[in-house]
C-alpha cells in the first residue's frame, strides 16, 4: 500500500511545475550527489502544513542540505520567528550555510553543528513546530527531547517513520535494530500520544501536544 500510494503521490507532484530556482538547485545537487532529502510529495506537504499555521520558532533535527530548512525557514521568517536546525555532518552544515545564504534567510536561521542527540538537550527555547529527520535509530530520543521543548498545541512532524516500508515487509538483517525501535516507537507513539500516521513518502507521523489546563 506504500508503494502504491508512493506512486500516486509522485504522479500528482509530477503535474506541478518546480519554479523556485533554489529549491530545483538543491534538487539536483541532492540526485547528483545522493544526498537524501525529504521526496518531493512530503516537501509540498510540509510547505502546505507550514504555510497553513502561524508557526514561528521552528526547530528541524537533521539539516542536510537546507532543503526542507529552507521550506520551513520562509515561514519562520514570513511570521517573524527562527528556524533552529540541527546537522552532525559538517561538509552537509557548510552546505546548508551556502543555501541559506543564497535564500537571504541568514538572519531568521540558527544553523548548529553537532549530534542532535546531545544539542537538543541545550536548547532552552520552547518551538511551535518541530521536524525530525534524522538518524532512524535515535528518532526515539529526539523525540523525547524535543517534545519537553513543544508548545502547548504544538506539532511534532516525524519523516521516514516507516523506513522504506521495512516495518511492514522483509528487510535486510543489517536494519533489524532500526526497523525494531522504529516498530518500538510507533507503538509508543500511539498509546501516549495525539498521533496519527500519513503513508505517503517514507511514512510520516505527526503528533499534536494537548493544550495543558
Amino acid at each position: 500500500m506504500l508503494d502504491e500510494l508512493k506512486e500516486a503521490n509522485e504522479y500528482v507532484v509530477s503535474k506541478i511545475e518546480e519554479k523556485d530556482p533554489l529549491i530545483l538547485e538543491m534538487e539536483a545537487f541532492a540526485i547528483e550527489n545522493n544526498v537524501p532529502i525529504v521526496t518531493k510529495e512530503v516537501a509540498k506537504y510540509l510547505d502546505f502544513l507550514t504555510s497553513s499555521h502561524n508557526f514561528k520558532n521552528i526547530l528541524e533535527i537533521g539539516t542536510a542540505i537546507g532543503y526542507s530548512g529552507t521550506i520551513m525557514g520562509r515561514v519562520a521568517k514570513k511570521n517573524g520567528g527562527k528556524l533552529t536546525t540541527i546537522e552532525i555532518d559538517e561538509i552537509r552544515y557548510n552546505q546548508a550555510l551556502e543555501n541559506f545564504k543564497k535564500g537571504e534567510l541568514l538572519d531568521s536561521v540558527n544553523l548548529i553543528l553537532g549530534d542532535g542527540v546531545e544539542e537538543v538537550k541545550k536548547l532552552n527555547e520552547k518551538f511551535d513546530f518541530i521536524f525530525i529527520d534524522a538518524s532512524k535509530g535515535h528518532y526515539m530520543e529526539f523525540f523525547t527531547d524535543s517534545f519537553e521543548r513543544l508548545t502547548d498545541d504544538g506539532m511534532i512532524f516525524i519523516d521516514n517513520i516507516m523506513f522504506r516500508g521495512y516495518l511492514y515487509k522483509e528487510y535486510p538483517k543489517r536494519f533489524k535494530t532500526i526497523v525494531r525501535r522504529l516498530d518500538e516507537f510507533i507503538t509508543y507513539l500511539s498509546k501516549n500520544h495525539n498521533f496519527v500516521l500519513l503513508p505517503f513518502g517514507d511514512g510520516i507521523g505527526l503528533v499534536r501536544k494537548k493544550i495543558t489546563k
